[in-house]
C-alpha cells in the first residue's frame, strides 16, 4: 500500500480502496448469481461509498467549524470526533427485505448482471486513473 503524503498520497490511497471494493463487489454479484435458484436465499451488497462520504464531509465540517477545546485529561471529552478515511471499510449487507419470489429468494439476475457490469466498468476507470497517477510521477521524475 502506498503510504499517504499529501494529496497525491490521500488520492492513491482513495484509488486503491475503490478497487478493493470494486474486487469486493464483483464476488459478491458473483455470489448473488450463483445463488439465484437457492430457495430463501438472500442477496447482498457492499456498502462503502456513503459511509466515505460521511467521513470527508465530516472532516470539512470540523475543519471550519470547530471550537478549539482544551483537552488537557484523558477523561475530557472533546466537541468533536474526527474519523479518519482509513477506518471506513466496505461491508456486505443481507437484503432481508425485499423478496422476488414465492420461495424468499430475492435475486434478480437482471439486475445483478446490469450492476456487475457497472461495477467492471468503474474497476476500469479506477485502474485507469490510477495508472495516469503513476506515469504522472514518472514523467515528474525524468525531468527532474
Amino acid at each position: 500500500m502506498i503510504t499517504e503524503t499529501g494529496l497525491w498520497g490521500r488520492t492513491t490511497y482513495l484509488l486503491e480502496k475503490g478497487l478493493d471494493v470494486a474486487q469486493m463487489r464483483h464476488k459478491v454479484f458473483a455470489d448473488n448469481l450463483a445463488n439465484a435458484d437457492t430457495p430463501h436465499f438472500k442477496r447482498s451488497e457492499v456498502t462503502f461509498e456513503a459511509e466515505l462520504r460521511r467521513v470527508i464531509e465530516t472532516e470539512k465540517d470540523v475543519a471550519e467549524n470547530a471550537i478549539p477545546a482544551r483537552l488537557d485529561d484523558e477523561r475530557h471529552i472533546p466537541f468533536y470526533r474526527t474519523r479518519d478515511i482509513h477506518d471506513v471499510k466496505a461491508r456486505p449487507q443481507i437484503d432481508y427485505l425485499s423478496t422476488m419470489r414465492n420461495d424468499g429468494n430475492n435475486v434478480d439476475p437482471e439486475h445483478e448482471v446490469a450492476e456487475q457490469t457497472k461495477n467492471m466498468m468503474t474497476y476500469q476507470a479506477l485502474t485507469n486513473l490510477l495508472s495516469h497517477n503513476f506515469r504522472t510521477i514518472g514523467i515528474v521524475n525524468r525531468v527532474a
